[in-house]
């Protein structure tokens, strides 16, 4: 009998004093014993968090009795254990970082793509007047994505509005976004409404909805996690591994963080590369004074880490190659 769940959710709904509730809120899932992370914003909530059964069952009938949150899709996940260490809950500017805080340009709550249900985007998904764009980071959709899915080079959904040039050729298509659990499409598709794009939809409830609703069809890989967890498994229908090992080139689905904390770098690394290099992505970061000890999942608590020198030098380095190459 499952014991532990895991909860994936969001919702765009304004939230007055919104600071004062970030306080409120932490007090209240640590009353329930739950741990897992929550963005707080003017403009919603954003959050993972995993406990027992009857705690999870606690947390969202509180949250459907508040009119501000009635309208909550939770993603439930049993889990052996709780996928996380400790509980976080905190206050930002935007529940997605998204760099762009014009509510006429952005603002959910009005106008966003139009919701696709499961169904309904397995039978639209191959048609030739369709484009599917995964609007995650490099990292994510590196491990996973949809069979002939778009991708874009970025770091960070904020780096998503420099991109939209880049889609200028699709404007005469139908465009279906898709992200893990559907939050960053609500601001990626009313960007693309904003630029005019005119046939807009996306995949209700992402990924993580998607696998439970038709299967995870045609989702090749698996899909990254915020927790500890780091991937799960969705395709259940036609599954594939699409990645390989960041060090050796060996297909592998296993994804970590490196061991090096200045470093952290997320990378797909198979067994053997992860015991010789002790869970770090080169030597270099192996030999690093500060490296974590290696217990095999990859997975590392948080902890404030000044900025990374590495991760600075390997960002020029990067950049005055493509510049060479130019």
């Amino acid at each position: 009998m499952t014991k532990y769940q895991t909860l994936l959710y969001y919702c765009y709904s304004t939230i007055t004093d919104a600071e004062q509730f970030t306080a409120d809120h932490l007090k209240f899932c640590k009353s329930l014993n739950l741990v897992g992370r929550i963005i707080v914003a003017d403009e919603g909530l954003n959050g993972t968090v995993s406990g027992t059964v009857e705690s999870c069952q606690a947390y969202m009938d509180t949250l459907h009795a508040d009119p501000r949150f009635a309208g909550i899709d939770f993603k439930v996940d049993d889990v052996e254990e709780p996928s996380f260490v400790k509980m976080h809950v905190r206050y930002k500017t935007e529940i997605v970082h998204s760099g762009l805080r014009d509510p006429n340009i952005i603002n959910p709550q009005q106008k966003t793509g139009i919701h696709l249900e499961a169904k309904d985007f397995l039978a639209m998904k191959d048609r030739d007047d369709v484009v599917v764009l995964d609007v995650r980071s490099n990292y994510e959709h590196s491990v996973g994505k949809f069979k002939n899915a778009i991708t874009l080079d970025i770091e960070n959904f904020r780096d998503f509005p420099s991109k939209i040039n880049e889609l200028a050729q699709y404007k005469d298509k139908k465009i279906i976004t898709y992200c893990t659990g559907g939050i960053k499409c609500e601001k990626a598709s009313a960007l693309l409404l904003h630029e005019g794009f005119s046939d807009v939809y996306q995949l209700h409830g992402g990924i993580i909805k998607y696998g439970k609703e038709a299967g995870g069809e045609d989702f090749e890989g698996k899909c990254y996690v915020f927790d500890n967890r780091l991937t799960v498994d969705v395709n259940a229908v036609n599954p594939v591994v699409i990645s390989t090992c960041y060090n050796c080139g060996t297909t592998t689905a296993k994804m970590i963080n490196c061991a090096n904390p200045e470093c952290n770098e997320h990378f797909t690394q198979c067994d053997a590369c992860g015991e010789a290099l002790e869970g770090c992505c080169s030597e270099e970061c192996k030999q690093h004074p500060r490296k974590r000890v290696y217990d095999g999942t990859g997975y590392y608590v948080k902890v404030p880490q000044p900025v990374s020198a590495l991760k600075l030098s390997r960002k020029v380095t990067e950049t005055t190659n493509l510049e060479n190459a130019g």
